[in-house]
């Protein structure tokens, strides 16, 4: 999962790649942003973040390399919104090779100012799909849906001047490009192999911005690789949506043994684990999720004051179980992604959450089971053991019982190696008396 190492990014000092030669202060510089994963608020962040570092740095332009499945429309409409306000131009690059832009990533390519993808990329597949767990994926028929979304890409198409059919068929007939076709059709401005042709191929190029028209002055540009702040690095690893799953269940289920054995910190684990899955998700908590997973705490909280481990149990764990799978995306209004990543998610989602679940409910299990055991202490007292020490008076000393060693106190004295019987306890000692003789 590549999203996981984003949490290690520091705001450390982004790194500066030249392109060509050495670059002089008055040449001008680019900025780069990776879109590796899923589309998420996250990749928002992303981008606005390195959009106002290229304000800052007066950059001629922000490059953003794609190469993603699809993601949230949500979020895709506010990065497109965000490529229409920006002061400088976006140029969305499908690298590297064998890089895809599909279903979300085709509207970011199509919105930005300057399209370019590498040989042997794949553009397309924006056609909205509805997710079920149980079913898989269906392409929606609505046609208010699809002719929303046909009608925006086609016309953010017209906006920069490229083929506006082609963009409408990605979404209505789920057409693919490659790098050739799309150029061929007008679908794309530039084919690319290297970010340094890339730049060459669209110096002088004009450009209309929020703020007018720019020219593009890229040759002999130096790239500067963004860097994600920690809060955004944070954001995109937990906005990564099996990751963002996986916490969930976790802290669902954590916080379930917590309330049921407390006192081990599972509770506050719980919480967090619980809360971050809740702010990564970006599913609809429907309340059909939120009460069967309620309904599954609480007759699972019920089970631990009943004996032994049944109906409510299991009926608790079907209903968590179900809860849950409710959150995984479901409507294609709001996920714009690939059916084989999806595929891919419910698997692995549904492996996490069976695993960790039956370990969790094992775990619990025990503990209620050993709680609900009759105290050993009860059971020594009316035993005989043996004194390994003197026992006097007011003092303490250890007797062994079945191997163990016990502290222990007696009102008389009892000399080491005689037997003793446990009369009595007082907290953790145990209280012994002399072991009267059996009549002849």
């Amino acid at each position: 999962m590549r999203g996981l190492p984003l949490i290690l990014l520091v705001a450390f000092s982004p790194v500066i790649l030249q392109v060509g030669l050495a670059a002089s202060p008055e040449d001008g510089r680019v900025i780069a942003v990776r879109v590796g994963e899923a589309i998420t608020p996250a990749t928002r962040e992303l981008l606005l973040e390195a959009y106002e570092f290229s304000l800052s740095r007066e950059a001629q332009a922000m490059l953003i390399l794609l190469d993603t499945p699809g993601g949230q429309l949500d979020a895709t409409l506010e990065i497109v919104e965000a490529m229409e306000r920006s002061r400088i131009p976006w140029i969305v690059y499908v690298y590297p090779e064998g890089a895809k832009a599909w279903s979300a990533g085709a509207f970011i390519l199509t919105a930005s100012h300057i399209a370019a993808m590498a040989p042997h990329t794949i553009v397309g597949s924006a056609q909205p799909a509805s997710y079920n767990p149980f079913q898989g994926s269906t392409p929606v028929e609505d046609e208010k849906i699809v002719n929303a979304l046909s009608a925006l890409i086609a016309e953010k198409a017209r906006m920069h001047h490229r083929n506006g059919t082609a963009a409408e068929l990605f979404v209505r007939r789920n057409l693919n490009l490659n790098a050739e076709e799309a150029l061929k059709l007008k679908a794309i401005d530039v084919v690319a192999s290297t970010v340094q042709e890339l730049l060459e191929a669209v110096d002088g190029r004009d450009v209309k911005t929020s703020v007018g028209s720019a020219t593009l002055k890229t040759r002999g540009a130096t790239v500067i690789e963004y860097s994600p702040s920690i809060r955004v690095g944070l954001l995109s690893a937990i906005s990564n949506p099996l990751l963002a799953y996986i916490l969930f269940t976790f802290g669902l289920y954590a916080l379930i043994f917590g309330l049921l054995t407390p006192g081990y910190g599972a509770e506050a684990a719980g919480i967090i684990a619980l809360t971050l899955g809740l702010i990564g998700l970006g599913f609809n908590l429907n309340l059909a999720s939120l009460f069967l997973i309620g309904l599954g705490v609480v007759l699972l909280v019920a089970e631990a004051h009943t004996s032994g481990f049944g109906a409510l149990g299991g009926a608790g764990i079907i209903c968590l179980t179900i809860g849950s799978l409710f959150l995984i995306p479901s409507g294609g209004a709001e996920w714009l992604i690939s059916p084989e990543w999806y595929r891919r998610f419910t698997i692995l989602s549904l492996l996490f959450a069976g695993s960790i679940g039956g370990f969790m409910f094992f775990a619990a299990y025990k503990v209620l089971k050993a709680r609900r055991m009759k105290p050993l202490i009860g059971e020594i007292i009316g035993e005989t053991v043996e004194v390994t020490e003197d026992l006097n008076p007011g003092g303490t000393g250890f007797v062994r019982y079945k191997g163990e060693y016990w502290k222990a106190k007696s009102e008389i004295y009892i000399k080491a190696g005689s037997k003793a019987k446990v009369i009595g306890k007082d907290g953790p000692i145990l209280i012994v008396g002399e072991m009267k003789r059996e009549q002849d």
